[in-house]
């Protein structure tokens, strides 16, 4: 018979349940002991990298709503952990972000003038100044005709009419 699981006992659990993993703990206590590692080693690594105090990690996300801090964004960091975004020059701790949000700042190299220059884009395409012309249609995908990307019958180059094309 096996030892008994250390948690186990230590709560007063009766029953005698399996303890295969290291400890000896059974399945439930493991997995609860390897959740608290992951979260202990999160965040030391938080306060050693960025010199976050512990805690300000949660304490951070928490004030975003326990969210991504770009607002619409539904990461939660429930599936993989937020990212701690910061200035690279000054080593300021801006807030927690999701990884695609976070790598979009760092691609604009923390360039707010970029992000400003996006946004006027989107709200004010180029379209509308050079194609003024004509009548701007808004169709949406629903309404549009179902198009097949490869709805063409192959054909030899030198029958359709080709010839040699060197």
């Amino acid at each position: 018979m096996s030892k008994p699981c250390k948690d186990c006992v230590a709560e007063g659990v009766t029953t005698q349940r399996p303890a295969p993993h290291p400890g000896p703990r059974c399945a439930t206590h493991h997995r609860s002991f390897k959740k608290a590692q992951k979260a202990r080693s999160h965040d030391q690594m938080v306060q050693r990298v960025y010199g976050l105090g512990p805690g300000d990690y949660a304490r951070l996300l928490e004030a975003q709503g326990g969210r991504c801090a770009i607002t619409g964004c539904r990461a939660t960091g429930k599936t993989k952990m937020l990212a701690v975004d910061h200035d690279h020059r000054t080593g300021e701790v801006r807030g927690i972000l999701c990884g695609p949000h976070n790598q979009l700042i760092g691609y604009n190299r923390d360039n707010p003038e970029a992000f400003r220059s996006i946004a006027d884009y989107l709200e004010n395409p180029p379209s509308r100044r050079v194609l003024d012309q004509r009548e701007h249609v808004q169709v949406s995908l629903e309404e549009a005709p179902e198009q097949e990307c490869h709805d063409r019958t192959e054909v030899p180059y030198d029958q359709a009419g080709g010839g040699d094309p060197w």
